[in-house]
């Protein structure tokens, strides 16, 4: 099975969330959750990880979570497989607690928006499960410390959070000033929640960041991507990397058709140069066909694989001639390989 690619440096941020096993609670009581914020503060203690928010829901927790030094695999997997330990030993079972591999969702730490949009989203988590009517209430996570309610662990500091919503962690109405924050974010998702989840690319991303730091993340995961069997990786983010390769590869191949990309919207679905752009495409990248057709404006998916077919069989004499001009673009070194940088595609991320 295809694993998301992890990327550590010093100093990186990120969202970490893990579900129970097939679904299944990973807290059953009130001793486990004690449990687990003990491990995860010898978790920190041994790593020097930094925790700036977490909340602990029944079958899955959130971490808003600062690595100093590149060490997020290291410290997951001892943290992850000592609570599991505990909790199998507590309860007398065998087998997973959590569920495949954690999320880990990459978040530029050097823009304090970002922080303030992962750090709400994990404290508004128990009000949107419905396990409380008003913010600060459910005490397994950080928002009581947050709100001066309780003494916050040492392994968790709260400067961070509370600047990114500018509120000053040395006055001693900060709390107050968090909770009035926390207040008015809520009613205005209660507010507006016909008009979607406002929260979904935090869930379903792979980073949150500008493009500049996009595209420092999409370097290192194609190096990263390099150095092993492609299929070893998947995921958002190494489907980010392939769809923005795939978009150098489109320019070069425009440019040796003499086309230029607006004229992709108005040429028909079945344009000639189209196919087989769309069948060179599919032969020098991994970008799925979905994708293809989107950037080609070719409708339907299946119209990729069919003009690929079409390319291939070599029977039309037109296609033949626009394949021999692709072709020699790789010939004057136009064409990069799966894993060159650059480009400026990027999805599945929030920004």
């Amino acid at each position: 099975m295809p694993r998301q690619p992890r990327i550590e440096y010093a100093g990186a941020l990120y969202h970490i969330m893990s579900r129970g096993d097939r679904g299944e609670a990973i807290f059953d009581d009130d001793i486990d959750r004690h449990q687990f914020l003990k491990t995860l503060g010898e978790t920190c203690g041994r790593t020097g990880w930094i925790v700036h928010a977490y909340v602990l829901m029944q079958n899955h927790f959130h971490l808003l979570l600062e690595t100093p030094a590149a060490n997020l695999v290291v410290g997951m997997k001892w943290c992850l497989s000592t609570y599991t330990l505990r909790y199998n030993g507590r309860h007398q079972r065998r087998g997973h607690v959590f569920q495949g591999r954690y999320k880990a969702v990459m978040i530029d730490p050097e823009e304090f928006g970002f922080t303030a949009r992962v750090s709400t989203y994990i404290h508004l988590n128990p009000l949107r499960a419905g396990l409380e009517n008003r913010a600060g209430k459910y005490i397994w996570g950080s928002l009581p410390a947050y709100l001066g309610r309780a003494m916050p662990p040492a392994w968790l500091e709260l400067e961070r959070v509370y600047g990114s919503v500018e509120i000053d962690s040395h006055s001693r109405l900060a709390g107050r000033a968090y909770g009035r924050y926390l207040d008015r974010v809520w009613r205005i998702d209660t507010r507006h929640k016909d008009q979607g989840d406002t929260w979904e690319c935090l869930r379903r991303g792979w980073c949150i960041g500008d493009g500049a730091f996009r595209e420092r993340l999409l370097k290192a995961i194609g190096k990263k991507v390099a150095r092993a069997r492609r299929e070893t990786y998947g995921g958002g983010a190494k489907r980010a990397h392939d769809d923005r390769n795939a978009s150098i590869i489109i320019q070069a191949g425009l440019s040796a058709l003499g086309l230029k990309s607006k004229e992709l919207v108005i040429l028909r679905k079945r344009d000639k140069r189209k196919q087989v752009l769309a069948w060179w495409l599919n032969r020098h990248t991994s970008a799925e066909n979905e994708w293809i057709s989107q950037q080609l404006h070719m409708g339907h998916r299946t119209a990729v694989s069919k003009a690929s077919k079409a390319v291939a069989d070599g029977i039309d004499p037109e296609l033949n001639k626009l394949r021999q001009l692709l072709e020699n673009t790789k010939n004057h070194g136009l064409t990069p390989t799966p894993s060159s940088d650059g480009g400026p595609v990027f999805h599945g991320t929030c920004h």
